[in-house]
């Protein structure tokens, strides 16, 4: 099927306004588009840089119909948007990618179980609605495991290494009893992500795999392209196709893998928008991931995947704040360091306040680089 590309001088609405976006915002704007944005938040980071921002509630579906009315598309940057709300601002205008991919990628059993489904390679796993589920649970999974709530956890939050159904008891009734996931611990290698982009025509492209590493279970640092096989890199870029294409998604997806010493790549999870993974690619890109996200819902051909330099990222987490404003001017000093702040007025631990890529002849310089910079802040 053909369909009429929404061409820049058209308004793109943006639902949800953290820092993913915020730069996607930017990315539009530079190709000639209006954004606005909508979240419960006002002098949000999106907000700060759009051209309109609507501060409501989320089930307030007249408030969504209103702003949808005011635009020509509509995309997430966040996939915990409720359905109903989708749907309201589907009456109105496309909404790419579509709630069916949302109400898939918000709830980690309905993920998990639509990949098994599909054939995908994951992790074994149980849902766990029900106490006696836990016990079923380490029968058919192993121990040790790991017991995840199956709805709005990141950044590790709502998730446990568990050994025994005692133990998983305990921390399910601390979760308060919420649906959950209960997945076989895997001894992962590394951590690896791909960031792949569908257009309304079909056409895929996905950039170089991506390695990463985490602190206190948040990503910490990233770094393009990652230390694998032709032959993973390859893998990873098959399953990831085969994903969007299965999903129908029309958008940017990340897929995260847990790659094992054996070479095996098992998906981890899905995020239906651009990844924090993703953040190099601004830099180190022709083409980053939000103007891909932006290309692919406004139905226009991709942009090129192409690495122009090695690079890596590390996120600045509000804990760098503890002791006062950090030194920006000493991590600007080094050579092939860009730095992104996110125009979040207040620092707490844990709080994504920004990140820094460096771009290097090799990875391996690229990360030294990046952690040089931030430990110099």
């Amino acid at each position: 099927m053909i369909h009429r590309p929404v061409l820049p001088g058209a308004t793109i609405g943006v639902l949800g306004s953290g820092q993913l976006g915020r730069m996607f915002a930017l990315a539009a704007k530079r190709l000639g588009y209006r954004v606005h944005v909508y979240s419960p938040e006002s002098d949000s980071p999106a907000g700060q840089v759009a051209d309109v921002e609507i501060a409501a509630e989320y089930d307030d579906l007249e408030a969504i119909r209103a702003f949808v009315r005011r635009v020509d598309v509509v995309t997430f940057e966040f996939e915990n948007v409720p359905a109903a709300t989708a749907e309201a601002a589907a009456e109105f205008a496309p909404v790419r990618p579509s709630g069916l991919v949302l109400h898939v990628a918000q709830q980690r059993a309905r993920e998990k179980g639509f990949l098994a489904d599909k054939g995908f390679p994951v992790t074994p796993f149980a849902w766990i609605r029900e106490e006696s589920d836990l016990e079923a649970g380490f029968d058919l999974v192993g121990a040790p495991a790991v017991l995840k709530i199956a709805s709005f956890g990141y950044d590790g939050k709502g998730q446990a290494k568990v050994h025994s159904t005692g133990e998983a008891v305990a921390v399910w009734e601390r979760m308060g009893r919420a649906e959950a996931v209960l997945e076989r611990h895997v001894p992962f290698e590394r951590e690896v992500s791909t960031i792949v982009g569908r257009g309304l025509e079909g056409w895929v492209v996905s950039y170089p795999l991506i390695e990463n590493t985490h602190a206190r279970h948040i990503l910490d640092t990233s770094t393009m392209p990652a230390d694998v096989s032709p032959k993973i890199e390859r893998r990873a870029a098959e399953i990831a196709r085969g994903v969007v294409e299965t999903l129908d998604v029309v958008g940017v997806l990340c897929v995260e893998f847990f790659l094992t010493a054996g070479g095996e790549l098992l998906i981890n999870e899905l995020a239906p928008r651009p990844h924090n993974s993703g953040h190099l690619t601004i830099d180190a890109s022709v083409t980053c991931q939000f103007e891909q996200q932006l290309r692919a819902v406004c139905g226009l051909p991709p942009g090129s995947t192409e690495l122009l330099r090695p690079a890596a990222m590390a996120n600045l987490l509000g804990d760098l704040w503890e002791e006062g404003e950090p030194d920006w001017a000493a991590a600007c000093l080094l050579p092939g360091v860009n730095l992104h702040l996110y125009g979040k007025a207040h620092p707490r631990p844990g709080r994504k306040m920004g990140h820094l890529t460096a771009l290097a002849s090799t990875p391996e310089k690229a990360r030294e680089t990046v952690l040089r910079a931030r430990a110099a802040l």
